[in-house]
């Protein structure tokens, strides 16, 4: 395959990408080799191996989605959120598209591709802005910061939005024979928003962090990512050709990158600690007690203590000093002290429980 900068020509011909059938003419560009289509209920769906990746990666994001917003004090949360929900909205599109749901020559097919378009270019915009956050040039979490990372996003997806239709209508001085811009936020943008997000985050645990564990998160999902890159875009043809049509080069890149975006969350979720102080977690915190004062074995059991029923010897008092000794002043084990207000017996009264 030959890349010339500007020319979806030799790119489309290897990968079926979705802006293919609209970019270099009429017809667009045509795959060399590319998976074969299934016939279900006489509607007939393109790459379905890619599809039941793309379903796969909704789940998976889902599921990553869920971890994250239950980390409710983590550094960075809100932020890096935004990015899975992009990735989840671009690959439910890619169903629609790579499956030929929307046909090709549908007069709509270009409105979603431009949309495709541009989603994607948000979603690099928003991984590339999230690479600073754990610098803290403005607080996490924080309007200033959240409204940066949205208003970033979505001047990128308007931008690109317009070059993509406007490349696929052939207006504003655009044409699909020539489609530089496109090609600029298609291939080129991705390439240094990724470079420039794996620089940062390597700067990020050797002048912050001690733990060094983290590089090995980044490294496995730069390593998807390459593969992802060299898969699609020099072995498409060589795979499908090999299997019989059966999957091909596109299948294994989908597969890659759903992998690099789980070690994008990976390497997030081993970098930030949720402050337990102030969390708020579905879950009750399971606590131990190690004071030697509250050991022996209680009412409800060996290992519950009660404070005021006195079994397995003298409580111990927030009040009355370190044994409670001057409290309840030697009174019988089990006996409730006086209380301090109404001259009623203490908690539980002796005679009633609430």
């Amino acid at each position: 395959m030959t890349i010339s900068f500007g020319s979806f020509e030799g790119i489309c011909e290897t990968a079926a990408l979705v802006i293919c059938p609209l970019v270099e003419s009429n017809q667009g560009v045509e795959p060399t080799c590319y998976s074969r289509n299934v016939d279900i209920g006489g509607t007939l769906i393109f790459q379905p191996s890619t599809c039941f990746i793309h379903i796969v990666a909704i789940i998976m994001t889902a599921i990553m989605i869920y971890h994250i917003r239950s980390k409710y004090t983590a550094v960075g949360r809100k932020e890096i959120i935004t990015f899975f929900y992009l990735f989840a909205i671009i690959e439910l599109l890619a169903i629609f598209l790579d499956s030929g749901i929307i046909p090709t020559a549908s007069t709509v097919y270009a409105w979603f591709a431009a949309v495709y378009t541009g989603l994607i270019a948000a979603a690099y915009c928003c991984l590339l802005m999230n690479g600073f956050v754990g610098f803290q040039f403005a607080e996490d979490g924080t309007p200033l910061s959240l409204w940066v990372l949205r208003l970033g996003c979505l001047v990128v997806f308007a931008v690109s939005f317009f070059i993509a239709i406007a490349t696929f209508k052939q207006f504003a001085g655009f044409k699909f024979t020539k489609p530089i811009g496109l090609f600029i936020i298609y291939i080129l943008w991705p390439l240094i928003c990724t470079v420039i997000y794996i620089v940062s985050q390597l700067i990020l645990v050797f002048r912050t962090l001690e733990d060094r564990w983290p590089i090995g998160d980044i490294l496995f999902g730069t390593a998807f990512f390459v593969v992802a890159q060299i898969v699609l875009f020099a072995f498409s043809v060589t795979i499908c050709d090999a299997v019989d049509h059966y999957i091909d080069g596109l299948f294994f890149f989908t597969l890659c990158m759903l992998l690099s975006v789980m070690m994008v969350y990976k390497y997030w979720d081993s970098i930030t600690k949720e402050d337990l102080e102030f969390s708020v977690g579905s879950k009750a915190a399971v606590w131990e007690v190690k004071d030697p004062l509250l050991a022996g074995a209680g009412e409800y059991g060996d290992e519950d203590q009660s404070y005021f029923h006195g079994a397995g010897g003298t409580p111990a008092s927030l009040v009355g000093g370190a044994s409670g000794q001057q409290w309840y002043n030697g009174r019988p084990t089990g006996q409730a002290p006086p209380s301090m207000v109404g001259g009623r017996g203490g908690y539980p009264p002796t005679s009633e429980r609430f």
